[in-house]
């Protein structure tokens, strides 16, 4: 690799300071004692050090988004400088084009060596949606989490999207397992997982059967932990001439069980038929014995964080505590999670999260359903610092 003679460098950067910048008023050079007409020989130091600050234009992190952040004039970024501040003598006249680009290609040479701006390395981000839901409806958090985590890789997975939702979460499970293991494999340091509605059981199961599942965050944002047990225009389109108060007899039948609704609907009035008759939310709480259920709980304490989120204005997740592993009992009082069996017992490891720190709460008020990935405070509040 070609090296620039050490005593031709400080002419090629005075050179290049004053095709870049503004030439410097040489009667701030000349020798007072010699005549106006001869300008005396500027004395050059044996070295010009560079200012010691970066270059203008090395992006900030939180700049990377909005581009390149560039200087107003050219020069101030190539204009070199005496270790005392004042700027390099100069000859008083300009070379002529030819020796401009002649010293072109010399201009790596003389620029310092800027080191890559420093980026912080982010856990890839993994969405799985809800109920009639698609990759669309996370747009807004998809944008939000690029502004604040750039370089972030977030995979909105779309499957069982729109009435494909409908099929019955085991197989909605295995599906999404198929899908995160190849994203897991790639990510040595761990991922996060961001759930939503429906999409919250998805992954508390997905938790239970992985075994070798690396979540740091298991992010889940307004999903009915706990069951379902309310008349919501999801259910009125499903079953018109049922009420939430017989809504059991089709939901508690096998043919109900094909529906993922009735997966996790809770009827506090029939709790042992609930307990018989559910294919899945009565298997991953641990309320209905099963040979997997050791395996299950292991797994599920391998996350790192249980974020909760949900909120008393949500209008569709009923009881709204159920976003809290809170629920009715048979008066249909709500029972906060300390209350509940599942905790009492440690049945699936929510009392262990809790002993270690490692369950956050984050109640919102103001927030309907359809805004909980839409919503930039409640984004900021309760699921950004959870995204390191």
């Amino acid at each position: 690799m070609f090296r620039c003679p050490s005593g031709l460098r400080p002419a090629l950067r005075g050179t290049l300071a004053l095709l870049l910048g503004k030439a410097p008023d040489v009667t701030a050079f000349r020798d007072p004692e010699q005549p106006s007409s001869r300008p005396s020989r500027p004395v050059l130091p044996r070295r010009a050090l560079l200012h010691p600050s970066p270059p203008p234009w090395v992006p900030d992190l939180g700049e990377v988004n909005s581009g390149w952040r560039r200087p107003t004039d050219p020069g101030q970024a190539l204009i070199a400088r005496f270790s005392g501040g004042s700027m390099l003598r100069l000859w008083g006249q300009r070379l002529p084009s030819v020796w401009v680009l002649l010293l072109l290609p010399f201009l790596p040479l003389l620029l310092p060596a800027v080191p890559a701006p420093h980026r912080a390395s982010y856990k890839p981000v993994i969405v799985v949606h809800g109920l009639f839901d698609s990759s669309y409806s996370f747009r807004h958090l998809l944008e939000y989490i690029n502004e604040t985590h750039p370089g972030t890789v977030v995979t909105v997975l779309d499957l069982f999207d729109g009435r494909e939702s409908l099929r019955p979460l085991w197989e909605q499970v295995q599906g999404f397992r198929e899908a995160v293991v190849p994203i897991m494999a790639k990510a040595p340091q761990g991922v996060h997982l961001v759930c939503y509605s429906q999409g919250g059981l998805v992954c508390r199961a997905l938790l239970s059967v992985m075994d070798d599942h690396n979540v740091d965050s298991f992010i889940s944002l307004s999903s009915p932990q706990m069951g379902q047990y309310g008349d919501t225009d999801y259910l009125k389109w499903l079953f018109p001439t049922s009420m939430r108060s017989n809504l059991y007899r089709i939901c508690y039948s096998p043919w109900g069980q094909e529906f993922s609704i009735c997966n996790y609907w809770h009827d506090p009035h029939h709790d042992d038929l609930y307990l018989n008759a559910s294919s899945f939310l009565a298997l991953i709480n641990g309320e209905r014995d099963h040979p997997n259920a050791t395996a299950w709980r292991k797994n599920f304490l391998r996350v790192g964080h249980l974020v909760l989120i949900g909120g008393p204005d949500d209008g569709v997740i009923t009881p709204w505590q159920s976003s809290f592993f809170g629920f009715y009992d048979a008066n249909e009082t709500v029972l906060e999670m300390e209350e509940q069996l599942v905790y009492l017992r440690d049945s699936f490891g929510l009392k262990t999260l809790l002993s270690r720190g490692a369950i956050v709460r984050c109640p919102m008020a103001g927030i309907s359903h359809t805004a909980w990935h839409s919503n930039r405070t409640l984004y900021e509040t309760c699921i950004e610092p959870w995204l390191s």
